[in-house]
């Protein structure tokens, strides 16, 4: 009799396979929970990369060598953030941890933290501003940085003489010697950074200026620069320097005194206040244009852009005179009847 017939599973062997099944199938979905958590969490954090939060900050300083937790935990101590360990994550996740710039930030409120993070790494620091007017004086430039925050202020207690030697002019007068201009700067820098800046930056107007010029009886740019502050200070009427500049160089020509005030005042110092006498126009100091021929030994001021183009570009005119009409403005003529 044939013995081919099978033999029924026995009991033991079904019981393995079940339990392989059951723990496939329990691997399989404790695989696809991980996948839907880690996949719903990075969306999650994702959208939060991007999401408005915070409060505003008008200044926040990153300094050199602060660590991506120290400076997250300081924003979050400020309520710019309401957890640092996420943005540490973030940034993880975007390679910035290492990347924080150093420099002063201002936040605005509803920034992302990828905003955040941004401005952070790419150095969007805070820019502050400091602004030399035309025709100030290098005294009123030095209190105007003296009130700019945040500056630095390396020359604070040094005189003229060892401000110039600190920015690397010895012995160069430095009335006249600054350009008027907006400055800006960032935490950090110095009252020394913004004046060698002024400086070169009226060099180089100066060597433009006279490469260009059109008058020739000047012979060296100072005289030139010099001109230029007695016409910022004579006029706050762009449109009547040139004419101005056209009268004391017609003056300087003829060896006329130029006979203007405020050289006088210049030469006055403190003991101006705020008016001018006889007495004063008599009263020979090197600035008094009254009792000297030529020009004063200095700038009186330092001159803008406009009061250097007008003397050298001055206006085509003969006139030797001009005289306030009460408005601003000034009548010029060829002669002193007129």
């Amino acid at each position: 009799m044939s013995e081919n017939t099978q033999q029924d599973p026995s009991p033991e062997n079904s019981s393995r396979r079940s339990v392989k099944r059951k723990l496939l199938w329990l691997t399989f979905n404790l695989l696809l929970a991980v996948v839907l958590l880690v996949g719903g969490f990075g969306w999650w954090l994702s959208d939060y990369a991007d999401r408005p939060l915070g409060k505003a900050l008008d200044s926040f300083v990153v300094q050199q060598g602060d660590s991506l937790s120290s400076v997250s935990r300081a924003l979050e101590d400020k309520n710019v953030i309401p957890d640092h360990r996420l943005i540490m994550l973030i940034a993880r996740l975007n390679h910035q941890e290492t990347s924080l710039k150093a420099g002063e930030y201002r936040f605005d409120a509803g920034l992302s933290p990828n905003q955040l993070l941004d401005k952070m790494t790419h150095g969007d620091v805070v820019r502050r501003a400091v602004r030399f007017i035309d025709g100030h004086t290098f005294s009123q430039f030095r209190d105007s940085l003296a009130r700019a925050q945040g500056l630095r202020h390396v020359l604070d207690g040094l005189d003229d003489a060892q401000v110039m030697q600190k920015i690397g002019h010895e012995g160069v007068p430095p009335e006249g010697r600054f350009f008027p201009a907006t400055y800006d700067y960032q935490l950090g820098d110095s009252d020394k950074d913004i004046l060698s800046r002024a400086y070169d930056k009226m060099q180089s107007a100066l060597a433009q200026g006279w490469e260009g010029r059109t008058e020739s009886f000047l012979k060296k740019p100072y005289d030139a620069l010099i001109l230029a502050s007695i016409v910022e200070k004579e006029t706050a009427k762009p449109e009547e320097r040139p004419l101005i500049a056209a009268v004391f160089l017609n003056r300087l020509r003829k060896g006329m005194k130029l006979q203007t005030d405020p050289t006088v005042i210049y030469g006055m110092g403190a003991a101006y206040q705020g008016n001018i006498r006889k007495k004063d126009l008599l009263r020979d100091t090197p600035y008094n244009t009254y009792t000297r021929t030529g020009l004063p030994p200095t700038p009186i001021a330092n001159p803008g852009q406009e009061a250097l183009d007008a003397v050298f570009h001055p206006a085509s005119s003969k006139a030797l005179y001009f005289v306030a009409k009460g408005d601003g403005s000034h009548y010029f003529s060829d002669t002193l009847a007129e």
